[in-house]
């Protein structure tokens, strides 16, 4: 683990500057801290109570490359709003509490920039000590998107990316006293190119709320003119080493490193790393018998780089390395599997989108972070797979720390221009080579689902290039070109799984995404999910059912990892694990922790289904439909529908996912009606099972029994109404109706009526 002091002093730090971010609001010379107040947003965590313009994210930010001495500049911010060419405002329009974003409840400002506007932010900040030559470094961990910045009115450099940590050297420009900080940031969100995410300036469905601006803490760090720059850290588990190379500011010219590996304060290797290039130094640390690093067993060493010129040292920072390795290999039955540390361990982790409802990119608190990996472990997964986002570096280092398996999207985009792909590039390198040392991620992830997908292969190879250490997926979904680690598929909500090849692990990249809404920790009224739920109960029994699928696919086709649509809900998506607010565990923890292990042993067997009215899926059964929006009582048994055309189910276009499709049906809206004779009873738990793409509502003898939203790409049983399952008698007629619409994509719908019976203990 971590050395106690290392952490006693981010303790003793994150007081020092709280008192320095109160002196940045008296220097501003605005309201009193008092007098700030997070903004009406829809939802909040119990995280946001913690935050003030004292306490901003006070924590050290950086935990793999710590100095001590450092001083945060969260806090209150002057911002302005102008056009995109205007020169900087001579007046602001307020304050807004920095790191969190423009468009988040916690900044105090709540507002949405816009793609033709540009946001400015403006402080004060007082010249530290820099006797003996030092030099003050300028840290944003991230901006999104396009960022300049003046200190003192001259430009000290501009940076395009929204995910990435950025550093200047302000020296040169500095005042004795007091000096101004102006920072112009410019991000189109989804009018531009660049990697975003899923934020659109018209959030709906899938797509999120914008970010725009400082999104993450900004510090300085005076540090001396020859430093260390940065760390690549790569245990070499085969050889007991640890492998480093310190990147040093000023020239590497007559200069050493002295690099010591600790544990539980005892040192266990030392190493002096000697010149490599003009820019950097090189070596390896003996680490004998390595405690390896796994999930169960996160341990972590301890890392002290001393930078010395002769006997003198110049500089010193600290770090930590997990010992562990991922790779490919044979596993159970000879397959191609995914090894850690030599063994084969079943990925199994919630796709965790990073969003919050009072901060949106970012957490309220470094607690709201660690909340999040601290539940992900209590609900037995091993594995978290972060989606098309990349968070702040305590994120890793909880999952470091707390034994968490990191499957790392970049960021999408559409990348439709050149200028567009080369940033993408530019961004992707970034994003391996800062988070490059943190042991909990083993898998980089390029594209998602074929977004902005180009040049594939290429870019598979420049990532193992640049990180030979973990693997690399080429595209999560859809669109795989045959070639990285891994082959990835989704489907919702079931898994339908693939067999792995003799040069690439399978794994199923997403599936899932059962719905449940709950009152008081919604987004939004109106909300959705792929499949939906009426309960807690009914959501965990149906993660039991998937679970059970996805553990049977580990052994008979050779599955290595699995992801589950999702942890939190996300705005109006409900299908999280926990309400978006993380208010809430909608499911039963302890048995999804079960079933994440595969432990089933607490789980009653699935009941026994009995067809009471059959769907087209296996023999065509004809129905009355038409394409004209009919008369209001549709629905009922007496309509005549006589009139209306006939054809046999389902309906649809043919290619639509797991479709069965016997008459065409092309049209944005389609109504059916089918009379039956149910069979006689007794009855246990009637529902519905269906397939519909889109929505669909439906209905019995005139009741509705009812409503889907979105799709299926399969047929599934669903929930009836009670009372529509009352308006059903055995031995009776029966008539049901169904209303489709279809906006996009492909179109498909039919209906039957079974009956769950439990199944003998």
């Amino acid at each position: 683990m971590l050395k106690d002091d290392t952490i006693r002093v981010a303790s003793a730090l994150a007081c020092r500057l709280a008192a320095s971010a109160m002196l940045g609001v008296m220097l501003l010379g605005g309201p009193v801290a008092a007098a700030w107040k997070p903004a009406d947003g829809p939802l909040m965590t119990p995280f946001a109570k913690d935050v003030s313009p004292t306490n901003a994210l006070p924590e050290y930010p950086r935990m793999q490359m710590v100095r001590d001495a450092w001083q945060n500049l969260n806090g209150l911010w002057d911002y302005a709003i102008t056009a995109k060419d205007a020169p900087p405002p001579k007046a602001y329009d307020g304050q807004i509490l920095v790191p969190y974003p423009i468009e988040s409840a916690l900044s105090g400002v709540m507002k949405q920039v816009g793609p033709e506007k540009c946001l400015w932010y403006h402080r004060t900040f007082k010249t530290p000590n820099l006797d003996g030559g030092k030099r003050l470094l300028l840290h944003f961990e991230a901006v999104d998107w396009d960022a300049t910045v003046t200190v003192n009115g001259k430009e000290v450099g501009r940076h395009r990316g929204g995910y990435d940590p950025f550093t200047l050297d302000i020296t040169p420009e500095l005042r004795k006293d007091t000096n101004d900080l102006v920072v112009r940031v410019f991000d189109p969100t989804n009018k531009g190119d660049q990697p975003r995410g899923k934020q659109v300036l018209q959030p709906k469905g899938i797509w999120y709320t914008p970010v725009t601006g400082i999104w993450r803490t900004v510090w300085l760090e005076p540090v001396p003119a020859r430093h260390i720059d940065r760390l690549a850290i790569t245990p070499d588990v085969s050889e007991q080493a640890v492998r480093i190379r310190v990147m040093t500011a000023g020239g590497a010219k007559g200069l050493r490193a002295r690099v010591t590996v600790s544990a539980g304060g005892k040192d266990v290797g030392v190493c002096t790393a000697e010149p490599k290039g003009d820019d950097q130094l090189a070596g390896l640390v003996m680490v004998s018998k390595p405690h390896l690093w796994t999930p169960d067993d996160p341990f972590l060493y301890d890392l002290k780089v001393d930078l010395l010129e002769g006997a003198t040292t110049v500089d010193t920072v600290t770090s930590y390395v997990g010992m562990r390795t991922i790779k490919l290999g044979k596993g159970p039955q000879g397959k191609t599997r995914m090894l850690l540390n030599g063994k084969f361990v079943f990925h199994m982790g919630p796709l965790d989108q990073g969003w919050w409802p009072d901060g949106l990119y970012t957490a309220a608190t470094d607690e709201a972070l660690k909340y999040d990996v601290e539940m992900t472990r209590k609900l037995g997964f091993n594995m978290a797979r972060k989606h098309v986002k990349v968070e702040p570096q305590r994120w890793y280092y909880w999952c470091d720390k707390l034994g968490l398996l990191v499957w790392q999207d970049m960021p999408s985009g559409n990348n439709k221009s050149p200028e567009g792909k080369k940033q993408f590039e530019a961004e992707l390198k970034e994003l391996v080579t800062d988070f490059g040392n943190h042991p909990s991620i083993v898998m980089w992830v390029v594209f998602n689902e074929g977004w902005g997908q180009h040049d594939t292969e290429r870019y598979c190879g420049l990532v193992k290039g640049w990180d030979p250490s973990r693997l690399v997926s080429n595209a999560s979904g859809w669109t795989d070109k045959k070639c990285g680690d891994i082959l990835d598929v989704h489907s919702y909500p079931k898994a339908k799984g693939a067999a792995p090849e003799p040069t690439r692990a399978a794994v199923q990249g997403e599936f899932g995404g059962l719905g449940l809404g709950v009152p008081g920790h919604l987004w939004k009224e109106q909300h959705w999910g792929y499949r939906g739920t009426a309960d807690s109960e009914e959501l965990t029994r149906g993660y039991e059912e998937l679970l059970r699928t996805v553990w049977r696919m580990k052994e008979d086709l050779g599955l290595s990892g699995a992801v589950y649509t999702q942890t939190s809900d996300v705005e109006v998506e409900c299908n999280g694990l926990m309400t978006y607010d993380r208010a809430i565990v909608k499911p039963d923890v302890a048995r999804v922790a079960a079933v994440n292990r595969g432990d089933f042993s607490r789980v009653p067997p699935p009941p026994v289904i009995e067809t009471l009215v059959p769907t087209s899926e296996e023999k065509p059964l004809t129905w009355r439909f038409t394409t004209a929006k009919p008369a209001a009582d549709w629905t009922k048994p007496g309509f005549d529908d006589s009139g209306w055309q006939q054809g046999p189910g389902g309906f649809g276009t043919k290619g639509t996912p797991g479709a069965v499709v016997r008459t065409e049906w092309k049209t944005s809206d389609i109504w059916l009606r089918r009379a039956v004779t149910l069979p006689k009873g007794p009855w246990h738990r009637l529902r519905l099972r269906i397939h519909h793409d889109e929505d669909a509502d439906v209905f019995v003898n005139g009741v509705k029994a009812a409503t889907f939203k979105n799709f299926l790409s399969n047929y599934e049983n669903r929930p009836m109404l009670p009372e529509a399952a009352k308006a059903l008698k055995p031995g009776a007629k029966a008539v049901i109706a169904v209303h489709c619409r279809q906006t996009r994509g492909g179109q498909f719908v039919d209906v039957g009526i079974v009956d769950e019976v439990p199944a003998k203990k």
